[in-house]
């Protein structure tokens, strides 16, 4: 009679220690935001936060977004699920609106609509970037940005930005020197956070480039209608066919509503769905169906940008002005000439994460340079947003900042009014 093989005795496992749930490798990668963090911390009352770019409160359209809802919640397809890449009513007013700003021939099928553009960015990464992919970022970069192609394991390189935006001069160096970058992302138009606008000319030498080399244009535009003088900048995708633009009815209309859309090439596009459906099936129908009606009222949307654009100009001026009176030849400021923010330098080298404890404790926060550095470390810079508060407590938040900055001075107990 045959026995069955002996079966090989193995140890038992040793027991693993309790500990820290373990995280993924891409993780050490990804660093934390700063501005993420600032939010945190200036959730006070006597705090004035220049730090996050926050839409100004006072000129959302309450009422009309209201009344968009009620008519919303009168469908009962509102408050159901919905397609993954949109309400066909929203994507054909995203289409159209492309379309008036590209002069290309949008339709609804070009168009995926995300919860905010924050999570096209991140889509548009995981669907085009493997590992050790080379990115082209501006340095300083946008911190979202920084934060979703370092998750995606991407190799970043970092561009400078000068006062007509990415500096092309710098970008075909490095293509010439052999880079081969997937992507190549850009805040052309009032730039997050150095607030500078990318030149026409250059928007179609960066286009030239892409059809060149092979990459694509990620153009980021979340501010590109806050212009403050004449129409808005034409896009990157108006002179070119590899460009993946993003755009958001955050600055525009209310962040809460969190829509934001992508207008890629139609490979790219659909990769960008699929992950969607594997990311949250769809986003709330019942704030796409508002968003919908506000962006296809034309005539109404263009009279509540331009109100957005004199409040916002106005504020921008209150600011640098209040900036140019308390410092003086102590800080180098862009000039915005649209979008939400102001880039300061104090010409001593001061260290600004260290002042930003101080200013802390005498009310008023911003966000240091280094969060938004790639390689320049930015350690004497800062970034301002001037669109949250009307002008006197701008004023007031520049005073505070003075105060902070100055040698010897104790807190300030002031709040804004």
């Amino acid at each position: 009679m045959c026995s069955a093989p002996a079966r090989p005795v193995h140890p038992a496992p040793e027991p693993v220690p309790a500990g820290p749930v373990p995280l993924a490798a891409r993780m050490r990668a990804v660093r934390g935001s700063a501005i993420r963090d600032l939010l945190t911390l200036t959730a006070r009352h006597d705090v004035l936060s220049l730090a996050g770019g926050l839409p100004a409160v006072d000129l959302m359209p309450h009422e009309r977004i209201a009344a968009a809802t009620a008519r919303a919640l009168a469908a009962p397809a509102a408050v159901q699920y919905s397609e993954t890449a949109g309400i066909g009513a929203l994507r054909e007013a995203v289409a159209a609106h492309e379309s008036a700003r590209t002069g290309r021939d949008l339709g609804p099928a070009d168009v995926v609509v995300t919860s905010g553009s924050q999570q096209a960015l991140d889509l548009l990464a995981r669907a085009t970037l493997d590992p050790g992919a080379a990115v082209v970022v501006e340095d300083p970069a946008y911190v979202g940005a920084l934060q979703v192609f370092q998750a995606a394991g991407a190799v970043l390189h970092g561009v400078p930005v000068d006062a007509d935006g990415m500096d092309l001069d710098a970008l075909e160096r490095l293509l010439d020197g052999g880079l081969r970058p997937r992507l190549v992302h850009t805040v052309a138009s009032f730039h997050n956070p150095r607030g500078v606008t990318l030149s026409q000319q250059r928007r179609a030498r960066l286009a030239r480039l892409a059809d060149r080399y092979g990459f694509l244009v990620v153009e980021d535009d979340p501010y590109g209608l806050i212009a403050f003088e004449g129409p808005p900048p034409v896009p990157v995708a108006a002179h070119g066919d590899r460009v993946a633009r993003l755009g958001s009815a955050s600055k525009i209309l209310a962040p809460a509503l969190r829509v934001g859309w992508l207008v890629a090439p139609p490979e790219v596009g659909a990769a960008v769905e699929r992950l969607k459906q594997s990311t949250d099936l769809c986003g709330s129908a019942l704030t796409q169906t508002v968003a919908a009606e506000l962006l296809a009222d034309t005539d109404w949307l263009q009279r509540h940008l331009d109100g957005l654009r004199v409040a916002y100009r106005s504020r921008a001026r209150a600011f640098t002005a209040a900036v140019d009176e308390a410092f003086g030849d102590a800080v180098e400021r862009s000039t915005p000439t649209g979008g939400m923010f102001c880039w300061l330098r104090f010409t001593d080298g001061r260290d600004t994460s260290a002042l930003l404890a101080r200013a802390i404790e005498h009310g008023v926060a911003f966000v240091p340079g280094s969060a938004f550095a790639v390689h320049d470390p930015l350690t004497s810079a800062l970034r301002c947003s001037f669109a949250t508060y009307p002008e006197p407590v701008l004023q007031d938040a520049v005073r505070r900042l003075a105060r902070a900055a100055a040698p010897s001075t104790a807190p300030s107990t002031a709040t804004a009014s």
